[in-house]
């Protein structure tokens, strides 16, 4: 039975997700973790403690322990803030660990912070450490610019985790091309082992079923938009383009149609609040300059165990943010067998199969959107046709446990190349003494 201790000093299996610092990277720790802990490992989750009640260790499922760990302030702080807290999360560790007598094959860290806790553990511990970003700096900075929020630190940080651990784990080809490319990682020290999507949590439903449990109109063409309302993830974008779709239906065509609703499905609050989530009024405004104020649906955020009826609702799923690392929401709409449009970058390429499963469109470029948009609600069946391959995509590449089939190889590798580089040491050790 292996041991492997999990770092992610922001995002915790047990939140709640949807919030702006809760999304891919918690989802990817939850279900990695179950599924390794359904293979035979015992799993340590330590995640930075941000509210002062609740116990310090939560057995959470047979084989995985969530432990928290005092490190700043025992409340909720945006992720780009804690970076200074690292050295006590480092010693808050160390400190269970020697308490508490544990001892781990292997570390496995989440994101650029606790990557550094990870080679500073390994420096210490010396334990072989398989690390994953989930996002790199050098494409956010050159994406975002003065939007960037993170610390100034971040880009030497990363280069030394990238120097210290034994592994990286990138999600897709393109991430695999930035850590060669940006930051000189020796291309056999990184391995592709894309994110995946829980097939059974995310299913088709039946379209006129699934209108019915979320209360919309059956015979509307309906887009989904799911996913955190931040700029970046540019659902103005889709808003925008959106628009332009209503122009061409009204214009180009001499039948009556459906009329088109988009639904938008997250937030802070599972109550749509501009207070809470600012970008919700922004989006509304859009709406209602270009005269499609009444085709938005804000439903607010709503769990996993919701959210296939929602998916499974809509003629298409849009997603186009400007920049996205890997992107999940891609892969459950594909996953309820539904078309997806979104935007070319990141991670997104990887996923939707452009005209296959679904479209690619530049980011930016609502008119773009619009014009597949228009394609889908010509040709239904190319929709339909779509939804099906894509869940067949998803059954094929991207399900959780072919993600911890090829994680749990990973980490035989590291183990074997760590134990033959220890009795090498060893052999060398004995022959100078012998000398």
């Amino acid at each position: 039975m292996r041991r492997i201790a999990f770092l992610s000093e922001h995002a915790n299996p047990l939140a709640a997700r949807g919030g702006a610092d809760a999304g891919g990277q918690n989802v990817y720790i939850s279900e990695l973790c179950q599924q390794l802990a359904q293979r035979g490992y015992q799993i340590d989750v330590f995640t930075r403690r941000d509210t002062p009640d609740g116990p310090e260790i939560v057995n959470w499922l047979p084989g995985i322990r969530v432990i928290s760990i005092q490190a700043g302030p025992t409340a909720v702080c945006p992720k780009d803030s804690i970076w200074p807290f690292m050295h006590e999360f480092m010693m808050g560790i160390l400190a269970f660990l020697t308490r508490e007598r544990c001892q781990y094959e292997l570390i496995h860290s989440n994101f650029w912070m606790s990557g550094w806790v990870a080679v500073e553990l390994k420096r210490r511990l010396a334990l072989p450490v398989a690390h994953i970003f989930h996002a790199m700096g050098k494409t956010k900075q050159r994406n975002q610019g003065a939007l960037d929020s993170s610390p100034a630190e971040r880009l030497e940080i990363e280069q030394y985790v990238i120097n210290g651990v034994d592994r990286i784990i990138a999600q897709c080809p393109e991430e695999q091309r930035e850590l060669i490319e940006d930051y000189g990682t020796p291309a056999h020290k990184v391995a592709v082992i894309p994110s995946a999507v829980n097939s059974t949590i995310f299913s088709p439903v039946d379209r006129q079923q699934a209108r019915q449990t979320i209360g919309v109109d059956g015979d509307d063409f309906i887009i989904v938009y799911v996913g955190r309302l931040l700029p970046r993830k540019d659902v103005r974008n889709v808003v925008r383009g959106v628009a332009q779709l209503v122009e061409h239906v009204r214009h180009d065509t001499q039948h009556m149609y459906p009329s088109i609703k988009l639904l938008i499905v997250g937030g802070e609050t599972d109550v749509p609040s501009p207070s809470h989530t600012p970008e919700i009024a922004v989006l509304q405004k859009i709406a209602d300059d270009l005269h499609i104020g009444d085709a938005l649906r804000f439903i607010g955020k709503r769990q996993q165990e919701m959210l296939r009826y929602y998916y499974s609702a809509g003629n298409v799923v849009v997603t186009t943010p400007w920049y996205e690392p890997f992107g999940l929401t891609p892969l459950e709409g594909m996953a309820c067998g539904r078309p997806v449009i979104g935007s070319a970058v990141g991670g997104i390429t990887y996923t939707i199969a452009d005209g296959i499963t679904g479209f690619h469109v530049p980011p930016k470029e609502p008119a773009a959107l619009a014009r597949k948009l228009f394609q889908l609600f010509q040709q239904p069946s190319l929709a339909i046709q779509m939804g099906h391959a894509a869940r067949q995509r998803v059954e094929q590449l991207f399900s959780w446990p072919i993600t911890a089939l090829r994680t749990g190889e990973l980490y035989n590798e590291v183990l074997s190349e760590t134990q033959v580089s220890q009795t090498s040491q060893s052999i060398n050790t004995n022959s100078k003494k012998e000398f």
